[in-house]
């Protein structure tokens, strides 16, 4: 979405530790201990707003801002820190909007998703320590996408203002190995692979996924997908012709039937 809009990309993969501040900002408590250790008896510390890093939700709300707290993070340290990524040429802050990405919010406790709410509704927050408030406009908010692996239930109070979009595979055979070839097919013409997949080796490793799915559906264990199915392809791209068969045979072995069996 960012690549087709020319919009600037922030992501942040979400773990059971993650706090709700942490998504609108973090307090570099390590520099703030190492600064207190070489600070001389008669030199103040910096007050606690000099460590105050922008989160994420603060690079998508306000990028300029966010910039500029940077800067002055920066200006008294050795090892600079960095933006989360570089905007496209002709976007600016003031017309354009970001991305941004919450990866496997099911990881987090319910007080995650619950204190997004304000923050996603109010299109703002206010910063620590008397900071200023960090917002968006209507025109610049962002395109926030959250995932779920549903491992665990998200509150029926966040859902009711998300737009739900599930990613299911084909239940066809047919139908999930050509749509497993097309995934294919792009991701070797996006990411530029050094070697090539061919589309009939493609359909023979999807035929395989789709053959693994079908004799473990009833079994309880782990169905493989479109990610063991583009580690095969990408495995089977670099191996030579007369190995292929082999190297299937190891792949559905390796890849596909994972758990329920002793592994060497």
């Amino acid at each position: 979405a960012a690549a087709a809009a020319k919009r600037p990309f922030v992501s942040v993969v979400i773990d059971g530790r993650t706090e709700p501040t942490d998504l609108k900002w973090r307090f570099d408590a390590v520099a703030r201990l190492a600064d207190a250790q070489v600070a001389k008896a008669d030199q103040p510390l910096k007050n606690e707003r000099a460590y105050l890093l922008p989160g994420p939700l603060w690079w998508a709300y306000n990028w300029k801002t966010a910039c500029e707290r940077l800067d002055e993070v920066n200006n008294d340290r050795h090892h600079k820190l960095a933006a989360p990524g570089t905007p496209p040429a002709k976007w600016s802050p003031e017309t354009g909007r970001a991305v941004l990405l919450i990866d496997e919010i099911d990881k987090a406790d319910p007080d995650l998703p619950n204190a997004l709410l304000e923050v996603l509704a109010n299109l703002g927050f206010r910063e620590p320590y008397g900071g200023t408030e960090v917002a968006c406009t209507e025109a610049t908010r962002p395109l926030v996408i959250i995932t779920t692996n549903e491992e665990r239930e998200l509150p029926h109070a966040f859902l009711r203002r998300c737009l739900v979009h599930r990613l299911e595979l084909p239940n066809d055979r047919d139908a999930l190995i050509g749509w497993l070839v097309d995934v294919g097919t792009r991701h070797q013409a996006t990411l530029k692979w050094p070697a090539k997949c061919s589309k009939k080796l493609m359909q023979q490793a999807a035929a395989y996924v789709a053959d693994a799915r079908d004799s473990l559906a009833k079994t309880g264990r782990y169905l493989p997908g479109t990610s063991e199915f583009l580690d095969m392809i990408k495995v089977l791209a670099t191996t030579p012709d007369d190995m292929h068969d082999k190297r299937l045979a190891q792949l559905q072995k390796l890849a596909l039937h994972k758990g329920g069996a002793r592994h060497r």
